[in-house]
């Protein structure tokens, strides 16, 4: 039987994208270890990414299937709106956001995990309506399930997650071949309700934090401090780094949340020009077995899914390298793989194990027997 197991493990798992993520993990576990006075955080994450490979693991060998039902995709919409609706009356506040649920021991973001079920949704979606996508309603239909989760969490408030929800949302609206001309009429439709916002109903103050929220580094001394030790933090590594436990910013604590929002520039600091590249090599890796393994997906669900998740782990990588640059607002988004915390990590490896089950029943699927599947769906 542990035979079994471990061939049927060997047939779903990629390891060379598992491979690249797991040494993404290990610099970010690394980097939390050089603090010096976070043991602590090394420790638990150690304990997160245990738990997270175990998860990923256990997806991979899952029929994923049954995803595919409109009833399936229906109840997960209903059950996160529900989950981030209770956050408002049982969540905990953190750093002025009531994202969590705090069970003592642990706390759980539920955010993280409606990114990879609006995921689902819109695939299951959009790979019902290929053939008639170019009609607005369909924008519209799709926005709505985006909008309903994005409001939820954008009160909350979380502008990060809002941004990455609406991310999602966008690049798998451009994929399934949406008219460009009616997305345009939406954007242009939301400038304008924008604009009336800005004009009519926000006050100077609220005009201010979104100034500065913007272009932080307008504001040194407050919203802009983060972001310019930031950018000090990752130039100051320069080629070669300082070596493991030498980045005065972070251990100095002049640059805060560097095991989270921050850990690109911490990591950075210590690591160097060199460090930076190897990383990067390491994401690109993430991001092309993704898409790779999505591309030969058994059906458009697969492939919308791979997509999907890859519009996720893109938004997140670019808005935290940007905003750890000074190039993007500090936002509060974590680096995928790589950043404290066990909500994100459990999800990411979630997202990934989901595709590896569809990876390995899309490798044995013919034609034939796929057709027949979908055609039982309608």
């Amino acid at each position: 039987m542990m035979r079994n197991l471990f061939k049927k493990l060997n047939y779903s798992i990629d390891w060379v994208l598992f491979g690249a993520i797991f040494f993404i993990c290990w610099a970010g576990i690394l980097t939390m270890n050089s603090f010096g006075t976070e043991k602590a955080l090394f420790t638990r994450q150690i304990i997160w990414f245990a738990v997270s490979t175990l998860v990923l693991f256990t997806a991979s060998l899952i029929d994923w299937r049954f995803l595919r039902s409109k009833i399936t995709a229906g109840l997960l919409f209903v059950f996160t709106c529900l989950v981030l609706l209770f956050l408002f009356v049982v969540g905990s506040v953190f750093k002025g956001a009531q994202s969590w649920f705090d069970f003592g021991a642990f706390a759980f973001q539920p955010v993280d995990f409606a990114k990879v079920a609006l995921v689902i949704i819109l695939a299951k979606y959009f790979s019902r309506r290929h053939i008639e996508i170019a009609n607005v309603r369909h924008i519209l239909t799709s926005g709505f399930y985006a909008f309903a989760i994005f409001i939820l969490v954008f009160l909350q408030p979380d502008f990060g997650s809002a941004v990455v929800i609406f991310a999602i949302w966008l690049i798998m609206v451009l994929i399934s071949g949406i008219s460009k001309k009616h997305l345009l009429v939406v954007f242009i439709t939301g400038l304008i309700a924008f604009g009336g916002l800005w004009f009519g109903v926000f006050k100077d103050y609220q005009k201010a934090r979104i100034i500065s929220f913007i272009n932080p580094l307008t504001d040194l001394s407050g919203a802009g401090y983060n972001a310019y030790q930031s950018t000090i933090a990752v130039g100051s590594g320069q080629i070669w780094g300082k070596g493991v436990g030498l980045g005065s910013q972070s251990k100095l604590k002049f640059l805060p949340e560097y095991e989270t929002d921050f850990i690109f520039a911490a990591f950075s600091e210590e690591w160097g020009f060199v460090g930076v590249v190897i990383i990067f090599i390491l994401y690109g890796v993430v991001f092309w077995k993704i898409l790779s393994i999505s591309r030969k997906g058994a059906t458009n669900f697969e492939i919308l899914y791979g997509l999907g998740l890859f519009a996720i782990l893109i938004s997140h990588f670019t808005i935290h390298v940007g905003m750890n640059i000074g190039l993007l607002p500090v936002t509060g988004i974590t680096m995928p793989f790589m950043s404290y915390g066990g909500s994100h990590l459990l999800a990411e490896f979630l997202g990934i194990g989901i595709l590896m089950g569809q990876r390995s029943y899309a490798r044995a699927a013919s034609k034939d027997s796929v057709s027949n599947e979908i055609i039982g769906m309608t």
